[in-house]
């Protein structure tokens, strides 16, 4: 190919001749090394089918697919930095007011603390399910927010806390109720039905049972059944005298 009759595709006829430049490269390679399967005349026929590459095909070339100026690439607008307060909020999911459940800790922490086996004094537990029937459920946190007592479920329902923390939010409402999810205080009281109501006597001490606590006998009384919280602590009072004082304690807040 001459100057006269230049190739109409340049980019492609260069990229070309590099190929069959370093085929013929590697061809007297092959030749020089002795290799008989490369003969002088198959490496005229590949020089015979190199193109050649004018000037003119290399001005055409740098013509079409010239480099940006200078002065090109400063008028190219930068694209800004993106504001992200400008972006759309994500829908957020409704928030659960733990404030609910957090309502009276701090008045029944020595309590319920006792109960779990942290200090003396003495504790009033509701042992609960969520499974229980509503009413039920309803009037004992109504007798446990005057009573000071703390409420007690063994796991999350479903699984969910945030399930959980919405049934009892429900329940509970603005009343001051201490709500703990505590499966071991099931075990240390022997608990395997709700509701279950265990007053632990004013100064009994918890004891090392393997990794957990537990307290002896005669450090509590408990009591279970479909019942109110005065009915259980009463019938506490009149089967455990050692427990009587404490039973009269809960139910002088009880009645006012």
């Amino acid at each position: 190919m001459s100057a006269s009759n230049p190739s109409p595709y340049p980019a492609r006829t260069a990229l070309l001749a590099i190929v069959l430049a370093t085929t013929i490269a590697c061809l007297h390679d092959a030749l020089a090394q002795g290799n008989s399967a490369v003969t002088a005349a198959d490496i005229a026929r590949a020089e015979r089918s190199q193109p050649v590459i004018t000037d003119d095909d290399i001005r055409r070339a740098q013509k079409k697919y010239r480099m940006p100026t200078e002065d090109m690439l400063r008028r190219v607008p930068v694209p800004a930095a993106p504001k992200l307060d400008a972006l759309p909020a994500p829908g957020s999911p409704r928030t659960i007011d733990l404030e609910a459940l957090a309502k009276g800790y701090e008045a029944s922490a020595d309590h319920t603390a006792t109960a779990r086996g942290n200090r003396p004094g003495p504790g009033l537990l509701v042992f609960v399910s969520f499974a229980m029937p509503e009413p039920t459920l309803r009037r004992l946190v109504d007798q446990a927010a005057k009573t000071q007592a703390a409420l007690v479920i063994r796991g999350f329902v479903h699984g969910s806390l945030r399930e959980t923390v919405a049934q009892a939010q429900r329940l509970i409402g603005n009343r001051q109720v201490a709500f703990h999810i505590d499966p071991q205080a099931f075990d240390r009281f022997a608990v395997v039905k709700t509701p279950t109501f265990v007053l632990v006597r004013d100064g009994a001490q918890a004891q090392a049972c393997g990794a957990n606590l537990c307290f002896a006998p005669d450090a509590f009384a408990a009591t279970a059944g479909d019942v109110s919280l005065d009915y259980a602590l009463d019938v506490i009072e009149r089967q455990a005298p050692r427990c009587a004082e404490d039973a009269r304690r809960y139910l002088k807040k009880l009645r006012g």
